[in-house]
């Protein structure tokens, strides 16, 4: 609740829904903007430097490679709809949580935050900070580093966000909005030169390109494919969820910035795969590991490449502190609800951050990247983010089961009517949609062989509940 709120008693949340954790320790500090740039943060990352290649090989042809970023941003505007519903039921701090609690019980719930917090936000702040640290040095012309080096210089990126966002949630906010900024503009000055500048420099030969992996299976089947690695590229709007509780008006903030932000990321992603394709041609596409670097190529070779390494490295700067901002708050309100261990519901009395969280997920982060190394999380990410998959499919569900079980308060309130945003007909076919994502994920074998990793870590995760926290479940 907001000061005056909770002066008045009033809370926004509609009436009949079991409380959640208290958000009175954490301060509202961000704004609508901030919001939405987490946001956008959140989901630009590095992929979109790279997974293109993976989608045009998949796609089969330049008109069905924009057709499958085109339909996986459908699926993803029904997933910001669908999830705009729940954010102004759930306006708290690890809304998403509380979703999965409330809808499937409080063991599937521990089971998403545990394995999001040790093992693919964990992995993915490892691994985007080596990704960072060598895009870095490739910008300022560096020669590659040490790889023992690298990982020290990684440690040090992860180590400094902790710091700034453990000082209060403005120092993380603010990080968050200037890099979302320069990655956005970044993307739309590749389309600007895609545009106006003419070039008949040709680009570097493709080497090895993987074969179209769709053909004689339909267009249908080739859809489905090239839209798996395409909408893995758009995941990410749910951060705003998880930090619902430092957001000021959340009940109308938060669904604005989740529809506000993935309309602005399928914009600049269609608008940068086309820029790629014009620049590039669509065989050279296929062929190129760093399509925005190869496409800026085209036109400056070396200060292309270099600008490119300096896009990338802000780009991955700024989804790591987008982890390290909301992650912990997915903890923190776990263990403030009293589904976790009690020191993670602490928060800093002088900087009102969760900085128990923070160290948890940070130092879960290190571990991973020292023990395990680069190479071994590669499989340990994508088992659990599949995993992760199936948990999108049941926060999209939620909605239903919700309705059928709180009519009343999802009819009622003082927001109004909670599902205006389509109900059920958009969650209906986000569901269906991501229910075919994770298909067609299963369908690539190394993904399937992955998988099994995540299914470990899930039994990891059932185990660590029952024995420390299945009695709490069952106290009133």
């Amino acid at each position: 609740m907001d000061r005056a709120d909770r002066e008045t008693g009033t809370d926004h949340r509609p009436t009949g829904l079991p409380a959640g954790p208290s958000d009175d320790a954490l301060q509202r500090a961000i704004g609508p903007v901030g919001a939405t740039c987490v946001v956008v943060g959140a989901i630009i990352g590095v992929g979109i430097f790279i997974t293109p290649r993976s989608v045009a090989a998949l796609a089969g042809g330049p008109e069905l490679t924009l057709l499958a970023w085109s339909l996986g941003g459908v699926i993803a505007l029904m997933g910001a709809l669908t999830f705009a519903g729940l954010g102004r039921l759930y306006p708290r701090t690890a809304g998403q949580y509380e979703i999965l609690r409330d809808a499937y019980g409080p063991m599937p719930a521990f089971v998403y935050v545990f394995c999001n917090a040790t093992a693919v936000q964990a992995g993915a702040v490892a691994v985007i900070a080596v990704v960072c640290a060598e895009n870095f040095l490739l910008a300022f012309g560096q020669p590659a580093p040490d790889p023992r080096a690298l990982p020290a210089m990684a440690a040090f990126l992860i180590v400094a966000l902790m710091a700034a966002n453990g000082l209060g949630v403005k120092w993380g906010s603010t990080i968050q909005n200037v890099t979302v900024y320069a990655k956005v503009l970044t993307l739309i000055a590749v389309t600007v030169v895609a545009a106006v500048v003419a070039t008949n420099a040709a680009p570097p030969a493709p080497v090895d390109p993987p074969p179209p992996g769709a053909t004689g299976f339909g267009v249908v089947a080739v859809l489905f494919a090239a839209m798996v690695p395409a909408f893995f590229a758009y995941g990410g709007w749910q951060h705003a969820l998880w930090i619902a509780g430092e957001v000021r008006h959340p009940e109308r903030n938060v669904p604005r910035a989740i529809i506000v932000g993935v309309v602005i990321v399928v914009v600049v992603y269609l608008l940068v795969n086309w820029a790629y394709l014009r620049l590039l041609g669509y065989d050279h596409l296929v062929g190129s590991d760093t399509p925005a670097a190869d496409a800026l190529a085209t036109v400056w070779p070396r200060a292309g490449r270099r600008a490119m390494g300096l896009a990338v490295a802000v780009s991955a700067f700024g989804v790591l502190n987008a982890q390290l901002l909301s992650g912990p708050r997915l903890i923190y309100g776990m263990a403030a609800d009293g589904r976790f261990f009690k020191p993670f519901a602490r928060v800093s009395r002088r900087f009102q951050t969760p900085v128990p969280a923070i160290l948890m997920l940070g130092g879960a982060a290190l571990l991973l990247l020292f023990v395990a190394g680069p190479g071994r999380l590669d499989k340990l990410i994508t088992g659990v983010v599949f995993i992760d998959g199936v948990f999108f499919v049941l926060t999209g569900f939620a909605p239903f089961l919700l309705m059928r079980r709180r009519d009343v308060a999802f009819r009622s309130g003082a927001t109004g009517p909670v599902f205006g945003f389509g109900y059920p007909v958009v969650p209906a076919l986000f569901v269906l949609g991501e229910v075919g994502i994770v298909i067609g994920a299963y369908c690539d074998a190394s993904v399937r062989q992955a998988a099994y990793i995540g299914t470990i870590w899930i039994a990891g995760a059932i185990a660590v509940y029952l024995v420390f926290f299945a009695r709490r479940a069952k106290q009133p």
